[in-house]
């Protein structure tokens, strides 16, 4: 099947969770979560639940694979933590529940970043994979390489991904 009919055949509607890890954000505050639910919501797609983390692996892996093992979940994606600072722990509590990776989700973002930032870019830790069905996405916390990841990379092939992932969810 190609891609084209892989696309017209992936469900229009995704069920997604977000989860902000952040040492400092609150509700109040967390504009990068704010931004990734608007944007889902905007493309269609439905956020089923939405936290604030502190920068802890423990705590991260927790959330990750109770929000992985939610039914009502096709996606999760994460914002912050994703840098090179002591207390940034998502890339390693993310990627360790990974059952299959998405390689090139961290190749493409770093590279569109680097056409953005500059060199800086090489400093994300920007991951995405697998958790049985459930395709996980890790962005930095910033609200610019959030809105870059989603309308960029994210939302043109999320359906996609969920349908490749989870034949169940096709054309629903």
């Amino acid at each position: 099947m190609s891609v084209k009919e892989h696309k017209k055949s992936a469900p229009r509607s995704v069920a997604c969770a977000v989860l902000t890890v952040s040492d400092t954000r609150t509700a109040d505050t967390d504009e990068s979560g704010a931004l990734i639910r608007a944007l889902l919501e905007r493309a269609g797609h439905r956020v089923t639940m939405s936290h604030i983390v502190p920068d802890d692996g423990e705590r991260i892996v927790s959330l990750v694979r109770m929000m992985s093992t939610d039914a009502a979940n096709d996606a999760i994606i994460v914002t912050g933590g994703t840098g090179l600072a002591p207390r940034d722990t998502t890339y390693e509590a993310v990627s360790q529940l990974f059952t299959r990776r998405i390689d090139g989700f961290g190749e493409l973002f770093r590279f569109l970043s680097f056409q953005e930032i500059g060199a800086a870019a090489m400093l994300s830790r920007a991951v995405a994979g697998l958790i049985g069905t459930t395709v996980v996405f890790a962005l930095p916390g910033s609200t610019s390489g959030v809105r870059l990841g989603l309308e960029k990379l994210i939302l043109p092939e999320l359906s996609h991904a969920v349908s490749l992932a989870s034949p169940t969810r096709r054309g629903s």
